[in-house]
Parts: structure tokens; C-alpha cells; sequence
């Protein structure tokens, strides 16, 4: 036999388990946060409770003053207190109703808000690896399976179990021989809904992984619109929609099937008791007095009251491993690690020329073959420095780094002396500029999504800005100019005024490091010329990385470094590289057939 120490302990392993589980989480968090709002909610519950029961007790009082002449002078008294007991009921179920809620609505846009902080704070890397329908997923139903679940809780271990309480209690007050039915269709109705708990919550993943699938084709869809009718990928799509559609469509309807067979359960069981009460009441009143006609009324009007709560409490463990599994896959991101934390103790990245050292680094994505190898590289203030070579070989990744979207597995990246793992984020940022192949612009106006790289600009010196880069004639053409909305991702825009954008961010910004990902690439050779000429001055006095694919794009670089399977196989000058003989020759080659333009320029530059 167990003591009572050993029970004590096993109680209390039970109550930590709980609290450190997906449900005592949620419910501590809620609680400690909107204590004072579900504190009125569950207040007005009980009185609802209270209520119940007592329109269960009262009808003996009405039925009996209907029925004896004696008793009519009580009448208005009991009319009375039945509009008080309603009244009272009425009132509580409204506030109820409001601060339940009010506390449902806080705490999805509590959790939503902690979901979207937390992806902010992941890693470029966790994004390249995770789709966005399954984050779409877990940010709005993973936050509104928590509000349900709360509400579910309160209302069910509150609301129901009180009512359903005071009207059993009412029962055995009345006639507690015939309350025994009440205890033999309990367990059973218990046991039935065990059974389905089986099934639902393996359906429900399902079906969210489904509904995500749906989500992530519509994306697909309204991304690549222009591929899918080029390539006539209509039917593809279409027929990956209706596969995603018809999986939802059949495990909702397995889901509503498993949670119907309770309603159904509970009418059968109910009825069994309302026969199983004729029969005891008959031989109950065989053998003694028999109860009054107003016993009898309070009797089976609590009985009768008591199916709702009951019914809705033997289908609420089907409905908490319903929206259990919205709650982990809510939790389960919250509680995903960082890998790469900016430390609590982290250093401001001081003003500086912007130096940047590569120290013997190493790295490869998610502790794969290396793309970086032992790298040992210097990029100088003031200088503009062109990384070439094929596709794959590593450049992209340099530009990672330099961001630090990603840590080496060896070595450091330093900026004017600082280990960039020993500063903040924030500091970090604002030191660099990055003007990409791809250009990301948010759904809002033009002079928004030129200021999001300096705030505080003033239009007088966003204008100037984009006169550098020749984007203010374009934007002045618009209908609305500055505040014209650029559409989802710039819709509305082409490519080269989306990039024009880009570079008009990167001059605003004013940082001392500029990253460059072949920013004229989208752009006309005219567009092409003007937006150089504004580049050089921007590059004037800051240090300047480009990618370059186009090799005529990095003729005027002060080094090029020729980047191949994560090493640095040649660097030097154009003239340097080009008498080398080697890769770099191979590629200007390649792209510079003999008397082509671009070494007709070249030519020129070697004699200036």
C-alpha cells in the first residue's frame, strides 16, 4: 500500500508535469495575464450556475402553489423571485459572454504578437527551411486554438460543472432514490467519448497539414502567376488544389463525425435515464409515500436541464485534443532555439571606416560540406571589391556573413576590429547597406518603402536621394507620386524601377559598408548608366562588396577576387587578373568574345 508521503509525491509529480505541459503552460500564462477579466467571467458563471439550479428548485414551489388551494397567497411571492432568479441569470450570462471575449480576443493578439517577435528574431537560415504556410499556420490557428482552449476550460470546469452540479444536487434533494440513474448513465457516457479521443487528434494534424498545403498553393499561385500561364501549369495547380481541398473536406467530416457520435450517445443515454426514472419513481411509490406533484416537477426539470451541461461535458475531452494540437504547434515554435543569439552583454559596433577582416573562416550550411573554406580575406574602406566566379561557389554566402544572417563554424568576421558575435544586431544593421538581384518592396506607399532604411529622412532628402539614383522622374509619373502604393511587392512597379528603389534605400542609408548583388542587373543600358554614375559617388568613401556576374559590371574595381568552391583562387587587379591567365581570364573570355564592347573598353582604360 502506497503511504501517504509516496501519494503526496506522486500528486505533486502529476501537478509539475501538468504546469510544465502544453495546457498548464497556457493556462498559467493566461491566467497570470488576464486573471481580472476571466476572475469576472467565471464570477458571472457561477451565479449563472446558481441560477440554473435554482429554476430547477423553484418549480416545486411554483407547481405546488399552483396546485393547492392554500398556497395561492405565496403566488406573487414566487413570481417574483422567478424574474429575480432570470434576471440575475440574464445579467450574468451578458457579462459572461463580454469578458470571456474580451479575454479570448487579448489573448490571440498575446500570442500572435509573441509568435511574430519570435520569427523576427530566427535566423535567415530557419526561413530557407521552414515553408510560410506552415508559420501562417501556426500564427493564426495555433493562436486562436489557445483563446478556444481557454474558453473551452473556463466555461466547461465553471459554467457547466456548477450548473451540472447544482442540478444534481437539486435531484438528490428532491428524490435521491431516483438520482441513482443519473450515476449509472454518468460513467458510461464517459467511456464512450474515451473512445473517440483515439482518433482526433491524428485526424486534426492531418487536416492542418492539409489546410497548410492550400495555403501554400494559393502563395505559389499569386507568386509565379506568370510562370504557371506561360508554362499552361493551370491544370497542375488546379489539380493539386482540388488533392488539398478533398483531404480538408474528408477529415473535417471525419472530424465532425467523431465529434457528433457524443450528442447522439448522450440523447440515447438520456433517454435510458428518463425511462430508468418512470420505473424507479413507480416502485418507489409502491412502497412508500409518494412524492409530491411539485417534487416530481423539480425533479425532472433538473434532469432535463442537467442534458445540456452534461452533453457539453462529455464531448470536451474530443474538443481539447482538437485544439491541443493547434496549441503545439504553437508552442513548439515559441520553444524552438535560437541558434545564433545576440548576447545580452553585446557591444555597440563603434563608429568606424569599415574595415572588414575574414579570419580563417569556415562554414557550411547546417554542418554540411563546408561552402566556406578556411577563408582569410581584407575588405578596405574606401575601395570597392568584386567577388566573380561561378554560381554556387560561395559569394552569396560571404554577403551572409558579412550581415551576420549566419555565424562561422570557425574562424571570426570582424568590422573595424569587433567580432561581429560580439555586437548587437541593431548596430550591426545599420552600418551596412544591401541593394540585391531581387528587390523586396512592402505593400504600402513609395516614400514608406524608400524610408525604411532611414526613418527619419526628411522628404527633402529622400527626393535628393532619389534624384542620385534616378528614380524621382519615374515616381513623379506615378498617379500619387511619392505616396503612390507600390502593390504587393511592388506589382504595380517594373523590375527597374523596383531596383532603382533599392539603390535610392541603399544612398539614403548612408552606411559605411555598401553590399552590391548585381544592383543594375534589371536595369535598361540607359537606366543602367545613370545609376552607375550615382553609385560611384555613393562609393566614394565607404567599402564597397559586388557580386558580379556580368564581369563589365566590376571593370572599375579597386580587387577582384575570384571566389570558386568556398576559396579564393585568384585576386588582384583587372590588368593583374587578366595577365594571370587563369580563371578569371577563362571567365572575361567567356562573356568578352574578341572585339567585343567591353574589351574595347577595357583597352581604353588601359591606356587612359
Amino acid at each position: 500500500m502506497q503511504t501517504d508521503s509516496s501519494k503526496g509525491w506522486a500528486i505533486q509529480r502529476m501537478w509539475t508535469r501538468w504546469r510544465s505541459g502544453y495546457m498548464g503552460r497556457l493556462v498559467g500564462e493566461s491566467f497570470r495575464a488576464q486573471g481580472p477579466m476571466y476572475a469576472v467571467a467565471m464570477f458571472a458563471m457561477v451565479i449563472v450556475a446558481a441560477t440554473s439550479a435554482g429554476t430547477a428548485w423553484i418549480m416545486e414551489k411554483i407547481v405546488d402553489a399552483m396546485t393547492s388551494p392554500d398556497s395561492r397567497s405565496q403566488v406573487y411571492l414566487i413570481a417574483g423571485a422567478v424574474v429575480l432568479l432570470f434576471s440575475l441569470k440574464s445579467v450574468a450570462s451578458y457579462v459572461q459572454s463580454v469578458f470571456l471575449v474580451r479575454a479570448g480576443n487579448r489573448i490571440v493578439a498575446t500570442q500572435q504578437d509573441r509568435l511574430y517577435r519570435k520569427l523576427l528574431k530566427r535566423g535567415v537560415a530557419f526561413f530557407s527551411t521552414t515553408e510560410s504556410s506552415d508559420l501562417l499556420m501556426r500564427v493564426t490557428h495555433g493562436a486562436q486554438s489557445a483563446r478556444n482552449l481557454i474558453d473551452l476550460l473556463v466555461t466547461s470546469f465553471v459554467r457547466d460543472a456548477l450548473t451540472l452540479v447544482g442540478l444534481v444536487a437539486v435531484m438528490i434533494y428532491q428524490q435521491p432514490f431516483m438520482s441513482i440513474m443519473f450515476f449509472v448513465v454518468g460513467p458510461v457516457a464517459i467511456l464512450g467519448v474515451r473512445y473517440l479521443l483515439k482518433s482526433v487528434r491524428r485526424i486534426m494534424e492531418a487536416e492542418i497539414a492539409s489546410l497548410a498545403e492550400i495555403i501554400k498553393v494559393m502563395q505559389e499561385t499569386s507568386a509565379g502567376i506568370k510562370v504557371i500561364k506561360v508554362f499552361a501549369l493551370e491544370d497542375r495547380m488546379t489539380n493539386r488544389m482540388s488533392s488539398a481541398i478533398k483531404q480538408v473536406e474528408q477529415r473535417s467530416n471525419d472530424i465532425a463525425r467523431l465529434q457528433s457520435i457524443a450528442s447522439p450517445l448522450m440523447e440515447f443515454l438520456a433517454g435510458l435515464a428518463v425511462a430508468g426514472v418512470l420505473i424507479i419513481s413507480t416502485i418507489s411509490i409502491a412502497g412508500s409515500t409518494p412524492p409530491t406533484a411539485g417534487q416530481l416537477m423539480s425533479f425532472v426539470t433538473a434532469l432535463l436541464m442537467a442534458y445540456e451541461p452534461a452533453k457539453r461535458l462529455s464531448r470536451m475531452r474530443v474538443s481539447i485534443e482538437t485544439f491541443m494540437v493547434g496549441v503545439k504547434m504553437m508552442f513548439d515554435l515559441l520553444d524552438q532555439d535560437e541558434p545564433m543569439l545576440e548576447r545580452e552583454d553585446a557591444d555597440e559596433l563603434k563608429s568606424g571606416p569599415g574595415e572588414i577582416l575574414f579570419e580563417d573562416v569556415s562554414f557550411g550550411y547546417g554542418g554540411e560540406t563546408p561552402v566556406i573554406k578556411n577563408m582569410s580575406l581584407e575588405f578596405k574602406p574606401g575601395k570597392t571589391t568584386a567577388l566573380v566566379g561561378q554560381s554556387g561557389g560561395g559569394k552569396s554566402t560571404i554577403f551572409g556573413l558579412i550581415m551576420r544572417f549566419y555565424d562561422p563554424e570557425q574562424g571570426s568576421v570582424l568590422i573595424d576590429g569587433q567580432d561581429l558575435r560580439d555586437v548587437s544586431f541593431s548596430s550591426l544593421r545599420r552600418k551596412i547597406s544591401y541593394v540585391g538581384q531581387d528587390t523586396f518592396l512592402f505593400s504600402t506607399s513609395v516614400i514608406d518603402n524608400l524610408r525604411c532604411s532611414a526613418p527619419e529622412a526628411t522628404d527633402e532628402e529622400v527626393f535628393a536621394a532619389a534624384k542620385a539614383a534616378h528614380a524621382h522622374d519615374f515616381i513623379m509619373q506615378l498617379p500619387h507620386g511619392y505616396d503612390t502604393q507600390v502593390g504587393e511587392n511592388g506589382t504595380f512597379l517594373s523590375g527597374g524601377q523596383k531596383q532603382r528603389i533599392a539603390i535610392t534605400r541603399a544612398i539614403l542609408r548612408q552606411a559605411e559598408v555598401l553590399l552590391l548583388d548585381e544592383a543594375t542587373s534589371a536595369l535598361d543600358a540607359e537606366s543602367e548608366t545613370l545609376v552607375k554614375n550615382a553609385l560611384d559617388v555613393l562609393t566614394e568613401d565607404v567599402t564597397t562588396i559586388v557580386i558580379a556576374h556580368r564581369l563589365s559590371t566590376v571593370l572599375e574595381a579597386d580587387e577582384i577576387l575570384v571566389v570558386q568552391a568556398g576559396e579564393v583562387v585568384e585576386k588582384g587587379t583587372l590588368n593583374d587578373l587578366l595577365a594571370m591567365d587563369g580563371t578569371f581570364r577563362r571567365l572575361f573570355d567567356q562573356q568578352f568574345k574578341s572585339g567585343s564592347l567591353a574589351s574595347q573598353q577595357h583597352a581604353v582604360r588601359q591606356q587612359s
